[in-house]
């Protein structure tokens, strides 16, 4: 918890050490963690740096902040970093999809040199295999959607035992709203115990496989994947959409990670419905985006307004950007 905080194993031991007694100096504490004397001095410095420690008025010898208020500084700081690169994700999004809307004319197959078209689901399917097959380094996967069904996730287990075998990294980002659905976080720990790594974020802007860094393959139609999907290899868009899946994997959290509410009270999820809703989707459009069900997403905004203390819709929203929640 503390490496997350910026503190590295060592510091945190010296740390752990201060708060049970500060009056200890820097040969005792070095003689009980074996360390060097300036193994300990470069710990202290980065304690104070991080005003975890402080000179007292009387002595001037370091003594230990508060920790529920040092610590929680430290993790409203990261915090507030996570915000930004979320925010900085979102513009990047809309960068990436005016990005794909570019190169829409290439769905329809009018040049085969950068967009190659597979009709049907066992059409991508067989090409997804062979990619699949093919990959020596890396997969990289968005997966919208919500929760997943069992035959589906029990179908791809032997692939994706076999493509970890191989020694490729696989990462995929799921919704967050799957975390509430036992087969598909039962396929996660599996995934995960074979050296898979599994994120969720609240939302993703699109469903998309990436090979190597070579191969990137997407729906023809976001809004119908059973009418195929377009393989994309052009080097310019691959590595755009590569870019924006590493972007998303940094704000992402691991599946096995509680979540917790921000600052304002806000979990992910929340804060995001308020952003899709805020930018003008509807009900039905915004519970696609998070994976959830009408009625939840129903349920969730009433909670919302009622911890707002609005009565209609338009007052959430402008009671929403006056606490700064989006």
């Amino acid at each position: 918890m503390l490496e997350l905080l910026g503190l590295d194993a060592q510091t945190a031991d010296v740390y752990g050490l201060m708060l049970a007694n500060h009056a200890w100096g820097v040969t005792e504490i070095a003689r009980r963690l074996h360390l060097t004397p300036a193994d300990v001095r470069e710990s202290l410095e980065k304690l104070t740096d991080l005003r975890l420690l402080h000179r007292s008025a009387v002595g001037d010898e370091l003594q230990p902040t508060d920790p529920a208020l040092g610590l929680r500084e430290l993790l409203n700081q990261r915090k507030r970093e996570l915000e930004s690169r979320q925010e900085a994700v979102a513009r990047c999004e809309a960068d990436m999809a005016q990005l794909v809307s570019t190169y829409s004319e290439l769905y329809t197959g009018q040049t085969q040199r950068v967009a190659q078209q597979f009709l049907g689901v066992e059409s991508v399917q067989n090409r997804i295999r062979e990619l699949a097959t093919e990959a020596t380094s890396e997969s990289l996967t968005f997966n919208p959607g919500g929760a997943q069904s069992r035959a589906s996730l029990e179908a791809s287990k032997p692939l994706d035992r076999d493509t970890l075998a191989r020694g490729v990294r696989m990462r995929t980002v799921y919704l967050d709203s799957v975390r509430n659905d036992a087969v598909t976080t039962e396929y996660a720990e599996w995934l995960t115990d074979l050296g898979g790594e599994v994120r969720t974020v609240p939302s993703l802007p699109l469903r998309m496989l990436i090979f190597d860094r070579r191969t990137v393959i997407v729906p023809a139609d976001p809004e119908n994947t059973r009418k195929g999907a377009v393989q994309l290899t052009e080097p310019g868009v691959v590595v755009g959409l590569a870019g924006l899946f590493d972007q998303i994997w940094e704000t992402a959290v691991p599946l096995g990670t509680r979540q917790d509410r921000d600052d304002r009270g806000l979990t992910r999820q929340e804060k995001e419905l308020l952003r899709l809703l805020g930018s003008g989707l509807t009900d039905e459009a915004a519970g696609r985006q998070l994976g959830l069900s009408l009625r939840t997403v129903r349920r969730m905004m009433a909670e919302l307004m009622k911890r707002l203390g609005a009565g209609s819709r338009f007052e959430a929203g402008l009671r929403a950007a006056q606490r700064e929640w989006i």
